[in-house]
């Protein structure tokens, strides 16, 4: 098959994963997820013709299996070029695994004229096997809320999509030392929980059916974050007994206590951690991060001020 372009790129943004909403399957469906997509993290992908396949840029290695594994289902050549400009941090709970996959398989399709959508590159790559979050995340960007997994499930799908509020921004946390439990790690993990309330889970559906979202649609970030640390304090307390807290990293659940204090809302973990997220409004946000920065000093942890992506993904080409 010939490509359709010169030359594709990709840009695929981060996400936070604010949580599981039902982890019972009292309905028989697994998991459902609420996230949001970040604008200063990404991983953005160039794809252009070579006589031989080449892959430069961070995480290239991965980048080259994907981009092999990919063009063998498509039945496409891998004479390609693929260049990572950049690429989201790898297990530290921000979804790279997921973005990348996205990003190649739709440059791919691009590339070659296939016609396919996110959905079915991830179901090529087996993307989504627990939460949607990233899926929906470079389809649309803002914040999105998935439906599991049921009996016939192929990717979660989605549930909800609101822009996020242009004043609300994001304190991440991030421990330089350690990654989040991720691949066969993680599976067995998932073995290892104990069961969750049914009555938890549905207090956590109505919070977030009928505060969250309201909270979201009418910019109120305290009602909001009251929901993502109630759904985060349930969640972590279910991951305890194989992440060794509710904070895979106690140095994170300490800056957290802080910034909790300092006056952030939406207190958590994204997905298996490290990395540890609140909320704030924008009037105050580099204030607050300063101020934690100072505290921390000299420690492994890093933060970092991003603000939500309200977009998908940006695919252009020229």
């Amino acid at each position: 098959m010939k490509a359709q372009y010169k030359n594709v790129t990709v840009l695929a943004p981060a996400r936070l994963h604010m949580g599981f909403i039902d982890l019972s399957r009292a309905l028989g469906r697994d998991f459902g997820s609420i996230g949001i997509g970040l604008k200063e993290i990404n991983t953005q992908v160039s794809i252009s013709q070579a006589e031989i396949l080449q892959v430069s840029g961070p995480v290239a290695e991965r980048a080259k299996q994907l981009t092999q594994q990919l063009c063998q289902v498509m039945q496409v050549s891998d004479n390609l070029r693929i260049e990572l400009i950049s690429a989201i941090p790898e297990h530290v709970g921000l979804g790279s695994g997921t973005q990348m996959c996205l990003a190649i398989g739709m440059g791919l399709s691009e590339f070659y004229g296939l016609g396919l959508t996110a959905r079915d590159v991830a179901r090529l790559t087996e993307r989504g096997a627990r939460s949607g979050i990233g899926i929906a995340v470079f389809e649309k960007g803002g914040l999105v809320v998935d439906g599991g997994r049921g009996p016939t499930t192929q990717t979660p799908p989605l549930l909800a999509h609101l822009p996020v509020p242009a004043d609300w921004r994001f304190i991440l946390v991030f421990d330089q030392r350690g990654q989040g439990l991720h691949g066969q790690q993680e599976i067995n993990a998932f073995k290892q929980l104990p069961a969750f309330s049914r009555s938890d889970a549905e207090k956590l559906s109505y919070l977030l059916l009928m505060q969250a979202l309201p909270a979201v649609a009418e910019n109120d970030l305290t009602s909001f974050g009251a929901v993502i640390s109630a759904l985060q304090a349930a969640v972590g307390e279910h991951f305890a007994a194989v992440q060794g807290g509710i904070f895979t990293s106690p140095e994170v659940a300490a800056a957290m206590q802080m910034l909790e204090q300092l006056g952030a809302v939406a207190i958590g973990q994204t997905s298996w951690g490290p990395t540890g997220f609140c909320a704030v409004k924008a009037v105050a946000a580099q204030a607050m991060l300063q101020q934690a920065e100072q505290a921390f000093a000299g420690t492994h942890l890093v933060f970092m001020l991003v603000t939500a992506s309200n977009q998908g993904a940006e695919i252009t080409h020229s």
